[in-house]
């Protein structure tokens, strides 16, 4: 009976696995083909959401060609409809963003601006109007507004949260240490409010953003910056103050919009999921030359590229060294251009990345290492861009935050309010430094502020070293202070700003490949085959399998800001190994 039992049960798991295989060769039968597009198309480019730099390494994704749009995927689909003639317009619809950076909306406002070179029209449909989908907005030939749809352009704002107080009621201690008095990331937990470096540093960036948005929203609206300046201090706005102030060109529903549009022209509307499937080397682009370009997103940490349910994408040191080994042995790579989006991680894992890049600069002089920034390429972020001949940030990219943090946080207070005791037995004299049951006694200090030094030392002296400078002046600018790119730019920190595109331009000339001429992409993580794909979905490690599991929970459970919350609480040590000093920025700047 228990044979018979077993042999329909596995009976039973043959049938469903031949039918996924069944169900998925059906699903690329759909979907894996490029889509005909029509000889006179609208593009409707909708934006939104998490932008993000990498789209995830799953079976339907792959089925579907860019299920996930990217940062890379929506700039690729303007650099297609540029050339390609049988799109002959383009509707921009920003749907809300998610993160509170900004880098990644002024790389597609770049992109948008060099469509208009084509002298086709692009024009915008603003449904949600937030700040940063308006400012995206603006470098559209028109913009439209919902008639529901208040314009919320009101300034730039940024909140820090402080979680000493409730740190002190449940009977933990931060027993946390810098070097640097702008190195806010301990601020979180050691502090009750804003320090005086830290309040400086957040309302300098802010001015600095601000600036940024009110002189793209002047360039977009042919306004003066002083006009749009006293034009924000008026918002909100409702959609019709909006229209009077000169902020759009017309309130409609996007129906409406489409009729205006057409002007009696017929023209069908491509989407863009389905723009994304059709090949830039369809259309003549992404042909040439091959230059690598290497994605190091998310907090950086020793061992293997992955994701964490809490804290998202994690950049592994194994996995980016082994990306940069094989792009450095391909002969006929002639650039590499490195994409950092990290706010930084564990100070071995950067310095074992930042080795690995010298290595492959010095092999060779005729190949360039070019550095493009994203959202964050700060602490542990910059160490790894410091080896590149040329570093391009966005305007609004947070960068630099040139400094160290490490130290433990002592809960044996809260197990005493619960009625527990942690007592230890030990051999060595510095045996119990990480000890969660104390602080750590003055001779422990002394060790943890050594090893707190010497990195921030180190991490001086390689950045004058990079930055052709010297370590007294390096040192002025660090302090683990937090700069936009532009700032950066201004102290020499980055050479130039632009997004990937800029970088890419930057790579090409330093090889000497003709401007003109296009370039194939090499890109790391490569993506992977269907083959590759089915064999993780059915034998992926059961480690990699519950952290997605968990994500998933996650996000289906917890709303953004929980999410965001739990991530707080969670605190910064929970990814590395005990005692690791960290190079990471502040993590709790929220705008």
């Amino acid at each position: 009976m228990a044979r018979r039992g077993f042999a329909i049960l596995f009976t039973l798991l043959g049938v469903a696995f031949f039918l996924s295989i069944v169900g998925f060769a059906l699903l690329y039968l759909a979907f894996g083909r490029e889509p005909s597009v029509p000889s006179n198309a609208t593009l409707v480019l909708r934006v939104g959401g998490a932008l993000t730099e990498l789209a995830p390494n799953d079976v339907v994704g792959y089925l579907r060609g860019v299920k996930t749009p990217t940062v890379r995927s929506i700039v690729d689909n303007l650099r297609k409809a540029k050339v390609d003639s049988r799109v002959r317009a383009v509707l921009l619809k920003p749907t809300g963003f998610d993160s509170p950076f900004w880098a990644k909306v002024q790389e597609i406002r770049d992109a948008v601006l060099d469509f208009k070179k084509s002298g086709k029209p692009i024009y915008a449909y603003v449904e949600y109007g937030g700040d940063r989908e308006y400012y995206l907005a603006t470098a559209a030939d028109r913009v439209f507004l919902m008639p529901s749809t208040p314009l919320d352009l009101v300034g730039v704002a940024t909140y820090e949260l402080f979680l000493r107080g409730t740190f002190d009621k449940i009977g933990a201690y931060p027993d946390l240490h810098r070097i640097g008095d702008y190195k806010t990331a301990v601020n979180t937990f050691k502090e009750k409010g804003y320090t005086a470096a830290h309040r400086e540093m957040d309302e300098s960036m802010n001015r600095d953003l601000f600036e940024q948005i009110v002189r793209g929203i002047a360039d977009g609206r042919k306004k003066t910056e002083a006009d749009v300046r006293g034009i924000l201090d008026q918002g909100p706005f409702l959609p019709e103050d909006a229209l009077r102030a000169g902020l759009v060109d017309d309130v409609a529903y996007e129906d409406q919009v489409d009729d205006k549009l057409r002007a009696g022209e017929h023209r069908r509307q491509l989407d863009t999921d389905d723009y994304a499937r059709v090949s830039p080397a369809s259309v003549g682009l992404n042909k040439g030359p091959r230059v690598a370009v290497i994605y190091a997103t998310g907090t950086i940490n020793s061992g293997k590229s992955g994701y964490d349910p809490v804290n998202g994408a994690v950049a592994g040191s194994d996995t980016l060294i082994e990306y940069i080994r094989e792009a450095r042995r391909d002969s006929a790579v002639r650039a590499i251009v490195l994409r950092i989006d990290s706010p930084g991680g564990s100070a071995t894992a950067s310095d074992a990345i930042w080795r690995e890049l010298v290595i492959t600069k010095n092999e060779r002089a005729d190949r360039p290492l070019v550095v493009s920034m994203s959202d964050l390429a700060a602490s542990g972020g910059y160490y790894i861009a410091m080896p590149a001949q040329v570093i391009v940030a966005q305007p609004s990219t947070l960068t630099g935050s040139i400094g160290i943090f490490g130290g433990k946080f002592v809960t044996g207070g809260v197990y005493e309010k619960l009625g527990a005791h942690i007592e230890s037995t030990s051999i060595g004299r510095n045996a119990e430094i990480n000890s969660p049951a104390r602080p750590y006694n003055p001779g422990e200090l002394k060790k943890l502020q050594e090893q707190l030094q010497a990195f921030y030392d180190q991490f001086v002296e390689k950045a004058a070293d990079s930055r052709h400078s010297t370590p007294e002046k390096i040192d002025a600018l660090a302090q683990g202070r937090v700069w936009t790119g532009r700032q950066a730019k201004q102290n020499g920190l980055v050479d130039e700003l632009g997004g990937l595109d800029r970088a890419l331009a930057i790579a090409k000339q330093r090889a000497k490949i003709a401007a003109d001429s296009d370039v194939e992409l090499v890109v790391y993580p490569p993506r992977k085959t269907f083959y590759e794909l089915l064999s993780a979905q059915f034998g992926g490690s059961s480690e990699s399998n519950q952290a997605a599991a968990i994500g998933a929970w996650l996000d289906a459970n917890l709303s953004k800001g929980e999410i965001e919350a739990l991530r707080i609480m969670r605190g910064p040590f929970a990814m590395f190994h005990r005692g690791e000093p960290l190079a990471l920025m502040p993590f709790t700047f929220l705008r």
